[in-house]
């Protein structure tokens, strides 16, 4: 018999089989029990949401931590979920293998693994570390019988590579030679950048990123492109802490409330977790 994370990997990979669907990105159980209730198909998790909810940076969760809460996740969700895992919390390809082995123990449908070192002197793995990497991941998915779907995720435009789209494409389809399921160029915002990294991978699916910095950009258009899959990150995070933001600094500064004239009806959100429990 399959287990439910098979059927919910399984679920997954279709998804990327055809079409386009976006992904978005829950912090908490709240955020992920709205999301589904509102249809979509898949969730994902967001470092970033995450870290900041906890008081800390992206990148500043520890491992534990977070296995901990991508298992909250995944229990709040009948729907197929996707780990944001940052770089493996490891440098060395058996160290990101054995931390990848937790994270499917999580019950994931899909994880990504990242070129972001998280050090400002080298922001990016030299690209046959980075490489391996990505192959272990697999390996080690592979081994498990699991079926989860594995994201290959590039920084070059997050980290300010000088030729961010070589880098991107050069990398890219290492990583797909290498067994990643999904491409992800986070950053990438110009429609033909866009078009040539869905073509280089091809026929494999891209994921598109898509928050503050490019968010012109529509469903439609990144269908067009060939887009397979579009994640907002922290981007619904952020849109929450900007409206907390606003309205915090006005009371403090300007002694007046309008920031609490668009709050969300308490009545709403009740009636929504009432039918959770």
């Amino acid at each position: 018999m399959r287990s439910t994370q098979n059927r919910a990997a399984s679920k997954f990979r279709t998804m990327h089989e055809s079409g386009c669907f976006v992904l978005p990105n829950p912090w908490d159980i709240g955020t992920a029990i709205y999301l589904e209730q509102l249809g979509f198909k898949a969730l994902a998790t967001t470092s970033a949401g995450f870290a900041f909810s906890r008081g800390k940076p992206d990148g500043g969760v520890p491992r534990d931590e977070m296995l901990s809460h991508i298992r909250e996740i995944v229990e709040a969700t009948t729907l197929p979920v996707n780990a944001d895992f940052l770089g493996g919390y490891a440098d060395e390809p058996e160290d990101v293998a054995a931390n990848v082995r937790l994270c499917l123990a999580t019950g994931v449908a899909g994880l990504s693994i990242e070129d972001n070192t998280g050090r400002a002197d080298t922001p990016l793995y030299e690209k046959k570390l980075a490489v391996e990497r990505i192959r272990i991941a697999r390996a080690a998915i592979d081994d498990s019988k699991s079926g989860v779907v594995l994201t290959g995720r590039c920084e070059a435009w997050l980290l300010r590579d000088p030729n961010p789209l070589h880098t991107a494409l050069e990398r890219l389809t290492a990583y797909a030679e290498a067994g990643a399921d999904c491409l992800y160029a986070a950053g990438v915002s110009n429609p033909d950048e866009i078009s040539q990294i869905v073509k280089s991978v091809a026929p494999k699916p891209v994921n598109i990123l898509v928050s503050g910095f490019n968010h012109q950009l529509s469903v439609s258009q990144l269908a067009e492109l060939g887009a397979r899959r579009i994640s907002v990150g922290s981007g619904l995070a952020l849109a929450a802490w900007g409206a907390f933001l606003h309205a915090a600094q006005e009371i403090k500064t300007n002694g007046i409330f309008k920031g609490l004239a668009n709050n969300a009806a308490s009545a709403e959100l009740n009636e929504l977790f009432e039918e959770k429990r």
